[in-house]
């Protein structure tokens, strides 16, 4: 039912919210300005032929080789013709040219730059490969290539120059679309079961739509300058057709006797340059939004298990009992990092459970697994199992993941597309999954949003993401997940950059949503308050492991690791002396590619050892009680203390001391 970023089946809005837009953007500056240019353009184009036609193509051998007069503006030419005639006709066929190169590149380019997100991998880097060699390619002998396999003519002339503008649209649309391939509201698409092609139509183009007008408008620019090129060198259009490069190559030899005769075909090729430039800006204000460049890597299906090196599975390995499951789970990347090692954790029916770190230490790399949505390059190794279903051995089962899973994303601003409205995007989840109708998916999504607390939600569901608020945000991206009934949601760090206020209502509807459906949560933080809140269990996470697993009721009394204790006691209180520096853990974490011997934690750790630095510890059981288990050769006693300002450090100690705390940070 609902992956809470899901948004593969939006239709497209509706065209008088098009309409309406454009209309805005028709009143500006610029938008008025290209509007009376492109229709004074299109009337000359128009009505030129049909008005100055005869005048253009008469011949008068008494007025050869006149300058400018009264009766012809620009002088005549070697026959007496009207150069000013000429010059109006020659538009019709200047910009029919002009634009149906720029047709021919636009969907050559759009052709070539999408591939890669609808082909498969290999075909796709094959493509962007042949994009790769063309760009390399100087374009001016590209076109002069081309001209001559082509032929001379105005035909030969258009294609050439079309396919000349290919390979620089197409690598545009490559960066374009990669830069949306990798936003969570895309990644999240796939674990629909979107197909590709859904996913270019309905979230990479109309977020590239800006961008690629512009370019298109800066190509048919480049075509007129081209055709005028190619024909002046007698290339493009022959007798007895004309355009303005054809004028320009006639008036060349008279430029000392009649200057106008040469410049007014130029000037007429820089003015319709200049209306196109002035017209893709409107139209692409019109259209769409600019997209931030932000190269991110396609998610890709994760490879299966490499069963050596103790990744194996057993029979043990498999809690039964459990909605989601990962065993021995293993993310690596090229060149031998290594961002999650050997972890294993389960979730049951109904259950809160916490994972915690610092940053780097893997968490988010964790739940994106669960979720089949580690980005490519990533590899993925282990078992992942969701209600029963090894989503590594079969990666068709992971389609389920959008029926039965919830993702909430640390920013919503970015899982949420911008090009769309808030109530389309939560109305197709039950469009794809329930088979609800347009309205009565609508209806569920303002159903949804008031659910979630969000006032006057009919209008909020026609307005865009930019239009709320990051609070309401994050409640519009809950909704999502509400809209079919999901029994995991996993939250990843929900409540970051939003104030103290917001995020208490965050946890709340979280609390909330729990109770009213049952579905069990995965919550990413590096807030231990926040964890506390929510969850029954709690994992820590330290380079890649899991160091400490124990019930939340025994997190701030009984933790036993040194890493876990030390990040307690980072945490002022209301009793910390004001006085005294805060806590703090020295050094860094170590990273994905480091090679480690033994406990990642023991350059960090003031009580490690020998044993610590060359031999790597395993989660066991802690003498804290069931469900506590500690990665640490020398744990920590934990059975009931507070942080205290005490300066007893004894191993004996019980509880975590502000001495102890220091002394481990």
């Amino acid at each position: 039912m609902a992956a809470t970023t899901v948004r593969g089946v939006v239709s497209a809005e509706p065209p008088e919210s098009f309409a309406r837009r454009l209309r805005q953007s028709l009143r500006t500056p610029i938008g008025a300005a290209a509007l009376a240019a492109a229709l004074l353009l299109a009337a000359l184009a128009v009505a030129g032929p049909v008005v100055f036609g005869d005048q253009a193509s008469k011949i008068d051998t008494s007025a050869m080789n006149q300058g400018v007069s009264g009766a012809h503006l620009l002088g005549t030419d070697s026959l007496g013709r009207d150069i000013a005639a000429r010059v109006i006709v020659a538009t019709r066929l200047t910009l029919r040219l002009g634009l149906s190169a720029t047709a021919i590149g636009l969907v050559g380019g759009l052709l070539l730059g999408l591939a890669p997100s609808v082909l498969g991998r290999r075909a796709g880097r094959a493509v962007t490969g042949v994009v790769g060699v063309l760009v390399a390619f100087p374009g001016l002998l590209f076109v002069l290539f081309l001209a001559t396999i082509f032929g001379i003519g105005s035909t030969g002339a258009v294609l050439a120059i079309g396919l000349a503008l290919v390979p620089t649209l197409a690598r545009l649309i490559q960066n374009l679309a990669t830069s949306v391939a990798g936003s969570d509201y895309v990644a999240t698409a796939r674990i629909l079961g979107v197909g590709r092609f859904r996913i270019v139509v309905r979230h990479v183009l109309p977020n590239i739509v800006e961008p690629v007008v512009l370019f298109a408008a800066q190509a048919a620019t480049g075509s007129l300058i081209a055709f005028a090129g190619l024909s002046f060198l007698g290339l493009g259009v022959q007798s007895p057709d004309y355009d303005w490069g054809r004028l320009l190559n006639e008036g060349l030899s008279r430029i000392y006797v009649n200057p106008a005769s040469a410049l007014a075909p130029g000037v007429a090729v820089v003015l319709a340059g200049l209306v196109f430039a002035l017209l893709g800006e409107a139209v692409a204000q019109t259209g769409g939004r600019r997209t931030t460049a932000r190269a991110v890597p396609a998610a890709r299906t994760p490879v299966a298990m490499n069963a050596d090196g103790g990744l194996a599975q057993t029979p043990a390995d498999v809690d039964g009992d459990a909605l989601a499951q990962l065993t021995h789970l293993r993310v690596s990347f090229p060149g031998g990092r290594t961002a999650v090692r050997d972890v294993s954790l389960s979730v049951a029916a109904g259950e809160a459970v916490g994972l915690v770190g610092e940053s780097g230490s893997g968490k988010s790399l964790t739940a994106l697994a669960l979720a089949h949505l580690v980005p490519y390059p990533g590899h993925v190794q282990g078992v992942v199992r969701f209600d029963g279903h090894d989503l590594l051995a079969d990666p068709r089962s992971g389609r389920r993941l959008g029926a039965e899973l919830a993702m909430v994303f640390q920013d919503p601003m970015t899982s949420l597309n911008p090009a769309l409205r808030v109530g389309r995007q939560l109305a197709e989840v039950s469009e794809v999954h329930l088979g609800q109708s347009r309205k009565a998916a609508l209806a569920r999504a303002v159903d949804r949003l008031a659910a979630v607390g969000i006032p006057d939600p009919e209008r909020r569901a026609r307005q865009r993401p930019h239009e709320y608020s990051g609070g309401m945000r994050q409640r519009a991206f809950i909704g999502m997940g509400l809209m079919a009934e999901p029994r995991l949601i996993i939250a990843d760090e929900p409540t970051t950059a939003l104030d103290v206020t917001v995020q208490k209502q965050v946890l709340e509807l979280l609390g909330r949503v729990r109770a009213d459906s049952g579905a069990a949560l995965l919550l990413i933080s590096h807030d231990l308050g926040v964890v506390a809140e929510v969850c029954d269990r709690v994992l820590v996470m330290y380079a890649g492991r899991v160091v400490e697993e124990l019930p939340v009721s025994r997190l701030f009394q009984g933790a036993a690791h040194p890493y876990t204790r030390a990040l307690i006691g980072a945490i002022p209180t209301m009793t910390t002396d004001l006085d005294r520096e805060l806590a703090t853990i020295p050094g860094r974490p170590p990273e994905p590619g480091e090679e480690i011997s033994g406990c990642a934690f023991a350059t960090r750790c003031a009580f490690a050892r020998d044993r610590c630095r060359g031999e790597l510890p395993v989660l066991a059981p802690a003498a804290g009680g069931a469900g506590h288990r500690v990665a640490c050769w020398y744990p920590r006693a934990g059975d009931g203390g507070t942080v205290t300002d005490d300066t007893d450090t004894d191993d004996t100690d019980t509880g975590i001391t502000r001495a102890e705390s220091e002394a481990v940070a």
